[in-house]
């Protein structure tokens, strides 16, 4: 008879690393009532047969500091459980091959100090005294990074789950999990072929499993499985136990030393994927055929970097699948279709490198309903719909796969499984010299290309190609009129008898006016931080239609739907596939949007901040008196099936006045001047409106509440530790990207979150918090003297609070 419990407060599938480490650290919390269900036996998927390089840096502040977390948690960890964990800070070192991949390599080094990380640039000559073994002829340079390291993969997840039974975890090898059982949107119990547990919540940590494991709950889980492979050499003489891991990115290959030998991989070009029908058969302990054919060119990369591979025996090749995902990060936190299912999987071969700092941030997100910090790279709800279809997760990953080594460059777009998504307006915009980009499966133009210009990107370190048609678009705007196509934006209608008290709680303005209003609000978690970021059309009694950012589609659609009050009648509804969205924008947008409606346009009738219908070409159309570039206008939201006639007529109306259209980059390049936020960017759940400059658009003076204001007036009533600042650099030739290190007085406060430039000022322009522990406002912001980091060379900037263009809203609202 099975000793399976009939019931846990948390049930974790799955007894990886991942797995291992929220067990281990609900256990630190406290919460005993905890049960690790295991297919096969601890680390038998994919764990056990990891590399376990453990890196650091990342583009990301926060997933920079979870990573961290790990490396102080595994130095720990071995005194603490008794167990070995095969842990050793030994640093790890990346080459560079060429004066672009030193650049990117010197621009990482201003990231790492942006973000407390220790980053040593070296010479060639260095970093073959670091690692005797290689030869350095090609390399340019290489950064050295001392706190990384290498860890036994099984050993050191063994550890875990000895620290997780200590604190009194339970654990269950060789359960298949057959169902999760669903009631009213609710988890409520796990199947297994032993029985039922029934559960609280319910944590994915299955790996390449998972997406068949959260299929069981409704709840879409984006990652494939890959094939990668690696071998181990062999002792060779010459290799010490403290010889740092190394990647040579430009040769697609890492090392690390194991037992007086080498452990070399790689990410090919021509990826291999595995278990295209799903990963649903048992793999324990298993490995895949060797393909060493594919692995040859691997092999010759290798040898041209550490001569004594040529003649060096092989002890072992590793062929095992492992869990990718579309984008390249790992996946985590609370399932947006389905309660009490939370995940914690798609790791991209850097498990455990993640594994200390993901599990203790999936702990906190399951015991206490949200992460420790903004962890919005790795959060679920970054994926939208385009994430359902398995076979097109399986084209972008393969391509994630395939860029791991590669340049990472500024404003690099992925390219396949394109077009999914298309505006009406794709295929005219795209004969007009469109060159798209892609979000959420949605493509959306990004520049124009005139006759004589080539329609696409050219990436790189400087100048792109689509510098100077950007600026025109640009300076249309400001001087004219430009149309964007915008149909991507995320829309939501709330209804019901209850919406005007769901959204006074949910918005942190006052968004519960006259019909017609329309109200930019955020909207706050309990500490303060911005959960959301949008726009508020309130067309009746109760009835709300709601604007967001297409990245956020199921962000904020999840965040609505989980804090609206218990009890309250009201329903929430995507309409997003239902209306194209052409944004008219410049200081002629009246003029020509007058000549297609009788309706009157005037300040009085139609003033900033209303929401009002208009027919247009035939076409009944919600027209919001809006901007995010900082010019007159409307953002036209138009039933799809009417997009193509409306934008015909404003095209044609438009052109004697100079109307063109304009695209994402040009959008960017405006805000910035005007110092519109974006969320992602300058503001997100880690920065209250008072720290981000946006305190105007919270409801502090009025006496309603909201969620988040206990939070922001206890903030408001002492110093703030960071202030959202704005910073130019006039050099034409320096380049800001964001990320760059901000000195105050010589002595580094923070980094910019966003970064480009403005073409009205002719200036580069960058947002970031200004930091002290004893406080900071406006007069210790605009005191300081300022130097940015960019690329290891320190350039001089000047700040500022005010927006750079039209201060007072003139244009705005003219």
């Amino acid at each position: 008879m099975s000793d399976l419990p009939t019931s846990a407060k948390i049930v974790i599938i799955g007894g990886g690393i991942i797995g291992c480490s929220t067990a281990y650290h609900l256990a630190k919390m406290g919460l005993t009532d905890v049960l690790v269900l295991e297919r096969g036996k601890l680390t038998s998927g994919s764990t056990w047969h990891a590399a376990g390089l453990v890196g650091q840096l990342r583009t990301n502040a926060n997933i920079t500091q979870l990573l961290g977390y790990s490396v102080a948690l595994y130095d720990r960890l071995e005194q603490e459980t008794g167990l070995a964990t095969g842990w050793k800070r030994n640093g790890g070192l990346r080459l560079a091959c060429n004066q672009e991949r030193w650049t990117e390599v010197k621009r990482q080094a201003t990231t790492a100090t942006s973000f407390g990380l220790e980053m040593q640039l070296l010479s060639p000559k260095e970093a073959q005294e670091l690692w005797p073994l290689m030869q350095v002829d090609d390399v340019v340079g290489a950064a050295f990074l001392p706190t990384d390291g290498q860890a036994s993969p099984s050993d050191i997840t063994q550890s875990l789950a000895k620290g997780a039974r200590m604190g009194g975890v339970g654990f269950r090898e060789g359960i298949t999990v057959t169902g999760i059982e669903v009631e009213g949107g609710v988890a409520r119990a796990v199947l297994t072929d032993q029985g039922r547990i029934q559960a609280e919540k319910i944590v994915v940590c299955a790996g390449q499993w998972s997406r068949e494991i959260g299929r069981m709950a409704g709840v879409n889980i984006p990652l494939v499985s890959m094939q990668h492979q690696y071998l181990i050499t062999e002792r060779i003489e010459g290799v010490t136990s403290n010889l740092p891991t190394l990647r040579d990115p430009d040769r697609l290959t890492y090392w690390k030393e194991e037992v007086g030998g080498l452990v070399m991989g790689g990410y090919e070009p021509n990826p291999m994927p595995w278990a295209n029908t799903g990963a649903t058969e048992k793999f324990e302990f298993q490995l895949l055929e060797n393909d060493l054919d594919h692995f040859e060119p691997l092999m010759e990369l290798a040898i041209g970097r550490v001569p004594a591979m040529e003649t060096a025996g092989i002890k072992q090749f590793i062929n095992g699948p492992e869990s990718f995902t579309p984008d390249g990060n790992f996946i985590l936190g609370a399932a947006p279709e389905t309660k009490g299912i939370y995940v914690g999987c798609g790791f991209n071969a850097f498990g455990i490198a993640s594994g200390g700092g993901a599990g203790m941030a999936l702990a906190e997100w399951v015991a206490r309903g949200e992460p420790p910090y903004d962890l919005w790279a790795v959060d679920i709800r970054r994926f939208g719909k385009n994430t359902l279809d398995t076979g097109w997760v399986r084209q972008r990953t393969m391509e994630a796969y395939a860029k791991h080594y590669t340049m990472a460059w500024p404003f690099e777009e992925y390219q396949s499984g394109r077009p999914l998504r298309r505006s009406p307006l794709y295929d005219r915009l795209k004969a007009q010299g469109a060159v798209f980009g892609e979000k959420l499966g949605w493509e959306r133009p990004n520049w124009f290309a005139a006759a004589g210009e080539e329609a696409k990107d050219i990436y790189s370190y400087g100048r792109q190609n689509w510098f100077e048609a950007v600026g025109r678009e640009h300076r249309a705007c400001r001087e004219a009129a430009v149309v964007f196509d915008q149909t991507s934006f995320a829309k939501f209608t709330v209804k019901g008898a209850g919406a005007d008290e769901a959204l006074s709680w949910l918005c942190a303005n006052d968004v519960v006016k006259k019909p017609g209003s329309l109200t930019y609000t955020q909207m706050l978690n309990r500490k303060g931080g911005i959960e959301t970021d949008l726009t508020v059309a309130r067309l009746g009694d109760g009835s709300y239609y709601l604007v967001t950012g297409t990245g956020f589609a199921s962000h904020d659609l999840d965040w609505i739907r989980r804090n609206v009050p218990d009890g309250l009648d009201v329903q929430i509804e995507d309409v997003t596939s239902q209306f194209a969205v052409l944004v008219l924008m410049g200081p002629k947008a009246r003029d020509i949007l007058g000549q297609l409606t009788s309706e009157d346009l005037s300040n009085q009738a139609a003033p900033f901040g209303s929401a009002r219908g208009l027919h247009i070409a035939g076409a009944r159309v919600l027209a919001l008196r809006v901007t995010y570039v900082g010019e007159l206008g409307w953002e036209l939201h138009v039933p799809m099936e009417f997009a193509a006639t409306v934008y015909d007529a404003l095209m044609a109306a438009g052109a004697p006045s100079g109307l063109v259209n304009a695209g994402y980059r040009a959008i960017e390049s405006l805000r910035l001047e005007k110092g519109y936020r974006a969320w992602g960017g300058e503001i997100g759940p880690d920065h209250s409106p008072l720290m981000a400059g946006l305190g105007w658009a919270a409801k502090l003076k009025k006496n309603i509440p909201f969620l988040g204001r206990e939070a922001l007036a206890e903030q408001a009533a002492k110093p703030l530790p960071r202030l959202l600042a704005g910073f130019t650099v006039a050099d034409p030739a320096v380049i800001l990207l964001g990320r760059e290190t901000i000195y105050r007085n010589g002595k580094r406060c923070g980094w910019l979150a966003s970064a480009g430039f403005g073409y009205t000022v002719g200036k580069n322009i960058g947002y970031g918090y200004v930091r002290d522990p004893a406080g900071v406002d406006a007069d210790y912001v605009l005191s300081g003297s300022y130097e940015l980091e960019v690329a290891t060379e320190r350039v001089k900037a000047e700040v500022f609070l005010e927006p750079l263009y039209d201060p007072r809203m003139e244009r705005v609202k003219g």
